[in-house]
């Protein structure tokens, strides 16, 4: 991973500090993501091989280019020492240019630059951005999990959960455990934002730090977890939310809905016996409703599981599967699930993201409203009563 020195000497310093002016730098980041690809050269055409993606040192995250990178011994996450990089423009903000010149080796996490929590700016939920670092944050924990993932050929326990304060709501991702409880209030450093399911979230990792506070200006969690439902198109601005409620009517369902088949190794629901990521698998039956909502101001898509949809259809996987032999035509029970579905209005609180297709909910919990007609009745004519 090295080439050959430059005789300038390099300038060691943190991200943040990178101007477009400097010359050449020295410094320690963590390659956060990249992505390897070739491009052409001007000159003769041929192709060159080229790493991109962001660095991160907790102060601040930039764009990198590393021409000609070695073909192995470079992962996601690992921490590098960068001596003799240029400081390039890209889109009016500095970029890392590695070069031939550029030498590259391992460095322990230990050598991350040290942040002065006191001098790191604050910021809210609402100012957080995908690839934001180097801020101190102060919120209540309304709930935590923790939860049991592959990384690679290895399992790690992450902590998930939302983290709140007075302008909003947020998803958070714990890789080393804090010992977090719901309910408490916490200032955290060192964490930083990733973009996932079009929404912010915040990670922490094993250089974050966790201070409990006394927070009495902070909301607790039945604030967020209890709040009344809101209007399809609010929801539909701010891009989804954590914990949002919404109420309307079934209007329709989205296939793949009823009895379809899943991947026994990634969960995707297949087609005839084929998984688009690990090809010919026997699937796994299951049950799933995607619900198209409706409350008048917009309409979004709430993905229920089995147990929601055996609850809200009265109809067991094992039922459906009977079904499904006396008349093989998965296409009867979509309709058999709709018709028992449509009209119906619903409560549903869950988390939402915003896509090219509109808002996806991932409900927590889905309620029945039974409505009442005379009221509703009484309701309708009172407003057309009061039109000119």
């Amino acid at each position: 991973m090295t080439a050959e020195p430059t005789n300038i000497a390099p300038v060691e310093t943190r991200l943040k500090d990178l101007r477009l002016d400097s010359p050449l730098v020295e410094f320690v980041a963590r390659l956060v993501t990249f992505d390897r690809r070739e491009v052409s050269r001007r000159s003769d055409g041929s192709r060159r091989a080229i790493l991109s993606g962001l660095l991160s040192d907790g102060t601040a995250s930039v764009r990198f280019t590393w021409w000609d990178p070695p073909r192995e011994g470079i992962e996601r996450g690992m921490v590098v020492r960068v001596v003799g990089a240029e400081v390039r423009e890209f889109r009016g903000r500095p970029e890392v240019s590695i070069g031939w010149r550029t030498r590259v080796g391992p460095a322990s996490p230990a050598e991350l630059p040290r942040l002065d929590t006191e001098t790191l700016p604050f910021r809210t939920v609402k100012d957080l951005r995908p690839s934001e670092e180097g801020f101190r944050i102060e919120g209540r924990v309304v709930r935590v999990a923790a939860k049991s993932v592959s990384v690679g050929s290895e399992r790690r326990v992450v902590h998930e959960g939302i983290l709140a304060d007075r302008t909003g709501a947020i998803a958070f991702s714990a890789w080393s455990d804090f010992g977090l409880r719901a309910g408490e209030a916490v200032r955290v450093t060192g964490a930083y934002v990733r973009g996932f399911r079009q929404r912010p979230q915040l990670v922490l990792d094993e250089r974050s730090m966790v201070v409990r506070i006394d927070g009495t200006d902070l909301p607790e969690p039945a604030q967020l977890l209890e709040s009344p439902p809101r209007s399809i198109a609010q929801v539909e601005d701010e891009g989804g939310g954590e914990a949002i409620a919404v109420e309307g009517v079934v209007v329709g369902l989205l296939p793949p809905s009823g009895l379809v088949f899943r991947c026994p190794t990634c969960q995707r629901s297949i087609r005839s016996g084929i998984c688009r990521v690990h090809g010919q698998v026997e699937g796994q039956p299951d049950l799933r409703a995607r619900i198209v909502l409706d409350d008048g101001t917009g309409a979004l898509t709430v993905n229920a599981n089995r147990a929601d949809t055996e609850r809200l259809w009265g109809v067991t996987l094992e039922e459906a599967q009977t079904r499904l032999r006396n008349q093989p035509d998965p296409s009867l029970l979509e309709e058999q699930l709709l018709e028992s579905l449509l009209g119906r209005r619903l409560r549903v609180r869950g988390n939402g993201s915003a896509d090219e297709f509109g808002v996806t909910l991932l409900p927590e919990s889905i309620e029945r409203i039974d409505i009442d007609l005379e009221a509703a009745a009484e309701e309708l004519a009172a407003r057309l009563g009061e039109r000119p």
